[in-house]
């Protein structure tokens, strides 16, 4: 049995049609709980009052009205493509020792893993959530910030696990901190404070010109490095542990003390083949420290989606940027070539012998370079050298990663390029 009543307070021939079991609720509020159907020039509209006791599975058309009165009074179904909305239930538990550290009722279902770690917040203020690592099990991987919640391989009831992640600094403290430090390490050395060599030497300079020219570069590339943090790159909003940062300063750090301590020795010799060799490997230098501060503004320009490219770098008008053509980050081939042309140019090479005997008081006899030794240049290694082969290895790793990664967003990325190596690597 269906209520039926005809009204005239709007425009037209108005139906509002209603089950049996809301027929209490029409005579008590009348004209307030209701919903009204009406036909205009073909098109069909539903013209809500209130809706305040009301539901859309409870309303009829008019066609369906008049289909179940010429079906002998058979009852219409119910509309159809009626989503049922589920909530979920999230709860978050300590990974040790398996103590619930929240619940959270009635969640969303498209809700991200980035909004839960908002809503862990807000009970536990420490936790902010770059500091936090979501899992589905305690020694699975982190959850990204992006995966939607209905999307995960969890029922309505989804269990996470909360990993810790100690204090974190966002990508452009890394990089100030990692290029500060190297900055005034070398003109420690440069400028020779006290406790460092001889006292003889305290506070003078070599008066070697291959020494002055290799502190110039040093500190225009850390320079061109903290500029460029500042004013270029722009960073996702990614995070890291203090730790790992702690291990980064002191790799850029350490590296950074140990090759100016033999460059502004004050038994440091000249390159073997002088001048020629001094100033081809400077102009060199400062080639690629121009070619990858313009690949650095050329990426700028790109439009990206945090850490993901939204477009293909391409070579512009600017020649520094035509290595586009074959390599996907030429600005790693760059720094690369800087750190060669440093390498080159120094030509510092610390023995085995000689690092034993560093504070020793025989140090004083030993030379620095071994250039007038054939044999001790086949067997040592530069303290430049070593460390622009860890960078190039390092560089290396983040470049075929980036490739891929251009590789897996466009189909129509150019086959030609390589990763950091034209042609070959």
């Amino acid at each position: 049995m269906e209520l039926y009543e005809n009204c005239e307070d709007v425009r037209g021939c108005e139906f509002v049609v209603w089950r049996i079991d809301h027929a209490d609720d029409w005579r008590r509020a009348r004209g307030l709980n209701r919903a009204t159907y009406f036909e205009r020039g073909g098109v069909e509209h539903f013209l809500p009052a209130a809706m305040d006791s009301l539901e859309l599975k409870d309303l009829f058309t008019v066609a369906q009205f008049i289909k179940a009165r010429c079906d002998h009074g058979l009852k219409a179904g119910e509309p159809k493509n009626i989503k049922n909305y589920v909530f979920f239930e999230v709860e978050i538990l300590d990974p040790k020792t398996r103590t619930q550290l929240c619940y959270l009722d009635k969640v969303d279902p498209s809700a991200t893993v980035g909004e839960i770690k908002t809503l862990l917040h807000r009970l536990y203020p420490k936790w902010y959530p770059a500091r936090q690592a979501l899992k589905l099990h305690p020694e699975g991987k982190a959850l990204k910030d992006d995966d939607v919640l209905e999307d995960l391989p969890v029922g309505t009831t989804a269990t996470m696990f909360l990993q810790d992640l100690g204090p974190q600094l966002g990508w452009t403290m890394v990089f100030l901190s990692e290029s500060i430090g190297p900055l005034f390490i070398y003109l420690l050395f440069y400028y020779r404070l006290p406790f460092i060599y001889s006292h003889e030497y305290d506070y003078t300079q070599s008066s070697h010109a291959v020494v002055r020219l290799a502190c110039v570069c040093h500190t225009l590339h850390y320079v061109k490095r903290l500029a460029e943090t500042i004013f270029i790159h722009r960073f996702s909003h990614g995070t890291l542990p203090l730790h790992t940062i702690a291990l980064n300063c002191l790799y850029y750090w350490g590296f950074a003390a140990w090759l100016a301590y033999y460059i502004n020795h004050p038994l440091y010799t000249t390159p073997m083949y002088g001048k020629i060799q001094i100033y081809t490997s400077l102009f060199t230098f400062l080639v690629c420290e121009c070619g990858n501060f313009s690949i650095h503004l050329a990426l700028n320009r790109l439009s990206c989606n945090g850490s993901r490219p939204m477009q293909i770098p391409y070579p512009s008008k600017n020649p520094f940027t035509w290595l586009f053509f074959f390599v996907s980050c030429p600005n790693y081939t760059y720094e690369l070539g800087s750190w060669i042309s440093l390498t080159v140019m120094t030509q510092c090479v610390p023995g085995s012998h000689t690092l034993s005997h560093t504070f020793s008081h025989t140090f004083s006899h030993m030379r620095i370079s071994a250039v007038n030794n054939p044999v001790f240049s086949l067997s040592f290694l530069s303290s430049v050298a070593v460390f622009t082969l860890i960078a190039f290895v390092q560089m290396t790793i983040w470049a075929r990663g980036k490739h891929k990664t251009y590789i897996q967003e466009f189909r129509e990325y150019p086959e030609l390029r390589s990763a950091i190596i034209p042609l070959f690597l």
